[in-house]
């Protein structure tokens, strides 16, 4: 039987001063003032709209955690950012260790609303440095300098957040292993409770795809992949997910329900979310892309709403569990499909007999191998 997860809740800022050239996200270069309360207003009547339809009025799903990205969450002002928690908070319940995490740039008036934004709910900020060297941080297009990334890092940890994470880049246009391995251990260096360090890709639709710029080769990714992740070790970071490095006890909480294959309600532009329901359902829904069509209230904020069929459900749960290091627990399987585990028994032989994955009687663990050939293991469950 189906047995629905934890719950979340995604809300997507849409605006940022100017888009990067890597960036695939549903973002839009702010074009004049932004309608902070306009969109405020229109995501809390989102948030009811779902509340209605899928049937959450009842105080039986208290949120786990909330996480607000973008985009440029942090463009949205802290009374604004409390009026939307304070709105949340009255339609559902919230768990008393609740995570709140805000993306921000670390541009000097923006870090300089950190303070603002914990007193308005946010427990944890998600800082955008992605390099601390001036002429990276020019060709990725962001706006803030290497000092202002320093000094946003120190703010978060004087201001008495619950925690913080510095998002960070590696294998960037023209950069050697040096540099990459400088870069991570400035970021060490400032002791962040958690750190996201993942590779840049290129993805269709940015400008990087149109205009391929030059990157780090195969064998020198590797060695920024392994000496850098030993420097983590080394500093006391633990390695939970495939790019999410974390001091004991300050993994994300929000991300470890989406690959633990939790549910999450998404609103906001073009926002994702996925709910599971006692009866065997699980749906998967997307919100209206554009600002000026989510704003305009004759239209639905709902774009799309598709349910996950049977045959679809283990791919979706080894995609998500097997980004995580940690084991699975093989009840969770039956709990967050549905299905059984004779539904891919011929599956989780293959995956035993070519070495990706250990079975105990209790738990699933990915092997190294299987990290390494993670997409062939995924295939396997399509």
């Amino acid at each position: 039987m189906l047995v629905p997860p934890p719950l979340s809740l995604y809300i997507h800022i849409p605006w940022c001063v100017q888009k990067c050239p890597y960036c695939d996200f549903n973002s839009h270069a702010q074009k004049g003032d932004i309608p902070q309360q306009a969109y405020v207003t229109a995501l809390l009547e989102d948030l009811d709209t779902d509340i209605r339809q899928y049937g959450l009025a009842s105080d039986s799903r208290a949120l786990h955690s909330i996480f607000i990205g973008g985009g440029t969450p942090s463009l949205i002002a802290p009374e604004y950012i409390k009026q939307l928690l304070d709105g949340v908070r009255e339609r559902i319940p919230f768990r008393d260790d609740i995570e709140i995490t805000m993306e921000a740039n670390p541009g000097t008036i923006e870090a300089a609303r950190f303070e603002q934004y914990r007193v308005a709910g946010v427990t944890r900020i998600s800082i955008g440095v992605q390099s601390f060297q001036q002429t990276k941080l020019e060709r990725l297009g962001r706006i803030h300098g290497e000092s202002e990334a320093v000094n946003a890092a120190k703010l978060a940890h004087e201001i008495g957040l619950n925690s913080f994470n510095l998002d960070l880049m590696h294998g960037l246009p023209g950069q050697s292993i040096d540099d990459a391995l400088s870069d991570l251990k400035q970021a060490i260096e400032l002791a962040p409770p958690h750190l996201s360090w993942y590779q840049l890709t290129i993805e269709p639709n940015t400008l990087f795809y149109s205009k391929p710029p030059t990157l780090p080769d195969d064998d020198d990714l590797w060695d920024i992949f392994e000496q850098g992740h030993q420097m983590l070790a080394e500093a006391g970071y633990q390695q939970y997910e495939i790019s999410g490095y974390s001091k004991p006890d300050f993994q994300c909480q929000h991300n470890l329900n989406y690959w633990r294959f939790g549910d999450y309600l998404g609103i906001g532009c073009g926002a994702h979310g996925k709910l599971s329901f006692a009866d065997g359902r699980i749906v998967r829904t997307t919100k209206v892309k554009h600002p000026r069509g989510y704003l305009n209230m004759l239209k639905p904020y709902l774009d799309s709403q598709t349910e996950v069929a049977p045959e679809e459900r283990p791919f979706e749960f080894f995609m998500n569990r097997f980004r995580l290091l940690e084991a699975c627990p093989r009840v969770e399987f039956a709990e967050r499909t549905g299905l059984s585990e004779r539904d891919i028994e011929d599956k989780l032989t293959w995956a035993k007999q070519k070495g990706y994955i250990n079975e105990t009687s209790k738990e699933w663990q990915i092997t190294d191998k299987g990290r390494l050939f993670l997409n062939d293991l995924l295939e396997g469950f399509m």
